[in-house]
């Protein structure tokens, strides 16, 4: 036997008849910390900033990739 109910509700109503707490508050707090650590950090989207972020790294990180390139194709090729 298959029964189906449809319950027609807010996620208000939902969260209360369930007994879930309510957590709207934090939510809001959450949600306003983040918009202002965006706010904050807008500069570092900027094309200039970006770049400098990029070259930062410079030969490390194009050394740890082309490591990680080669342990790659080594097992790879154990595989064959």
């Amino acid at each position: 036997m298959k029964m189906t109910v449809e319950v027609d509700c807010t996620p208000e109503e939902a969260r209360r008849f369930l007994g879930l707490p309510d957590v709207s508050a934090l939510n809001d707090h959450i949600v306003g910390e983040m918009q202002k650590r965006i706010d904050a950090n807008m500069a570092m989207l900027s094309p200039d900033e970006l770049v400098k972020n990029w070259l930062a790294f410079g030969a490390g990180a194009q050394e740890q990739f082309r490591k990680l390139m080669e342990v790659g194709m080594a097992a790879a090729a154990q595989r064959k």
